[in-house]
C-alpha cells in the first residue's frame, strides 16, 4: 500500500483559492474515457468487474486475478483524474529494464485534488462483522466527498454525478465502507466505481510507483511552497516486481520512488524559493536515507508516523522557474541500492 505520508500543518503554506486554476476542471468526468477502457478491456488487462455491496461497481486488479502492469498504468491515469499521462519505458541501457513515467500539466490537481491517498477509511470488527478494515482512499471521488481539509486549502470541490476512487487493499470493502462513500459522495450506487489493488499485485506496485509525481507535490506542499506556482510536472521511477509478502511489497514500491525517483517541476515566482525547494525536497534530506523502506519501516514498531516525514519525497528533483529561466537540481538516486535489494542472490 501507500505509505501515509505525516502531514505537518505548522509547515504548510494556506495556498487559498487560487491554488487550482478557475473554473477547475471535474476530475471524475476527465477520467471517464481511462475507466470505460478499464472496464470494456478487462479480460485483455486479467482484472474482474463484478457488482460490489449496495450495488456499486468493484474492478478487482490483483486480488482473486492476476491483473497486469497495464492495468496499473491505466489504474494510475484514472487516479490522477484524466489530467495525466502514465506510460512505461523499457530500457535495456540502464540500471533497471522498466520505468513508469508520469506527466501533467496539471499537477496540483490531477496529484492533490484527486490521486493522493488521503482519505482514511475505516470499521471496527462490530460494524464489519468480522476483522476491522482499514484503507487510504485516492482517486477522483476524493474530490466529490472534500472530507479532507487540504481541498479547503485548493479552493476544489468536484460535482460530477459519478465518480470512481481505488483502494490498496487485499479484501473487498465490507457493506459499511462502501455505504459511508455512497453518502458521503452523494452518489447511487449505480455512479460509484471502486477499483482494488493490493500492493502484492502487478497492477498495485505499478500504480503505487506512479504516485512518484504526486509525492513530490506533497512534499512541496509541506514544505510551504506556494502551490499555485506549481505550472507542470514530470517524474519517473523504476518499476520492481511485486512479492507475495505486503509488507516487502510495499518496501519495494516506496523504495522505488525514495531512491530511484526523478522529478521535474516547472514552477514560477522568485528564485530564492526555487533554488530552496529544490534543495530541501529529495528523500536524502531524511536521517533515515539510505536503507530499505521495509527496514526502517519495522523499525518504527510498524507505525508510519513514527518514520522522519522528510523521507517521504522523490530521490532526485529539478526545479525549472520560467519567470527568470534558472534551473537547480538536488539529490541523486541510489540505483546501486535499488539493485542489492531486488535482484536475486548471486547476481
Amino acid at each position: 500500500m501507500t505509505a501515509p505520508r505525516p502531514t505537518h500543518p505548522s509547515q504548510a503554506t494556506e495556498a487559498g483559492p487560487h491554488a487550482v486554476p478557475q473554473p477547475a476542471p471535474s476530475v471524475n468526468a476527465l477520467a471517464r474515457p481511462a475507466l470505460a477502457r478499464l472496464l470494456d478491456q478487462a479480460d485483455a488487462l486479467r482484472v474482474q468487474v463484478a457488482p460490489g455491496p449496495s450495488g456499486v461497481c468493484l474492478v478487482d486488479a490483483g486480488i482473486a486475478c492476476r491483473g497486469s502492469v497495464e492495468a496499473g498504468l491505466l489504474i494510475a491515469e484514472i487516479c490522477l483524474g484524466g489530467l495525466g499521462q502514465v506510460r512505461l519505458r523499457a530500457d535495456g541501457h540502464a540500471a533497471w529494464p522498466g520505468w513508469v513515467e508520469v506527466n501533467s500539466a496539471q499537477p496540483v490537481l490531477a496529484c492533490l485534488g484527486s490521486q493522493y491517498a488521503g482519505w482514511s477509511l475505516a470499521a471496527s470488527k462490530d460494524e464489519t462483522g468480522g476483522r476491522r478494515f482499514f484503507s487510504l482512499g485516492s482517486g477522483p471521488a476524493r474530490a466529490l466527498a472534500a472530507k479532507e481539509p487540504l481541498f479547503a486549502e485548493l479552493g476544489y470541490r468536484d460535482r460530477a454525478d459519478a465518480g470512481v476512487l481505488v483502494l490498496e487493499v487485499d479484501r473487498l470493502p465490507p457493506p459499511v465502507i462502501v455505504d459511508k462513500l455512497l453518502r458521503d459522495c452523494a452518489l447511487p450506487a449505480s455512479a460509484l466505481t471502486l477499483i482494488l489493488t493490493p500492493t502484492t499485485s502487478l497492477a498495485g506496485i505499478t500504480q503505487v510507483v506512479a504516485r512518484v509525481l504526486e509525492v513530490a507535490l506533497h512534499k512541496a506542499h509541506q514544505l510551504g511552497f506556494a502551490l499555485a506556482d506549481i505550472v507542470s510536472g514530470s517524474a519517473t521511477a523504476p518499476l520492481p516486481a511485486p512479492c507475495a509478502d505486503g509488507v516487502m511489497a510495499m518496501g519495494r514500491s516506496n523504495d522505488a520512488i525514495l531512491y530511484g525517483g526523478r522529478v521535474h517541476l516547472t514552477v514560477s515566482g522568485s528564485d530564492a524559493a526555487a533554488r530552496d525547494l529544490a534543495a530541501r525536497l529529495p528523500s536524502c534530506n531524511s536521517a533515515a536515507h539510505g536503507r530499505s523502506f521495509a527496514e526502517i519501516f519495522s523499525a518504527a514498531d510498524h507505525d508510519f508516523y513514527k518514520i522522519d516525514g522528510a523521507l517521504f519525497a522523490p530521490a532526485q528533483v529539478w526545479v525549472s522557474n520560467l519567470d527568470s529561466g534558472n534551473t537547480w537540481q538536488g539529490g541523486g538516486t541510489r540505483l546501486d541500492l535499488l539493485q542489492s535489494l531486488w535482484l536475486g542472490a548471486g547476481q
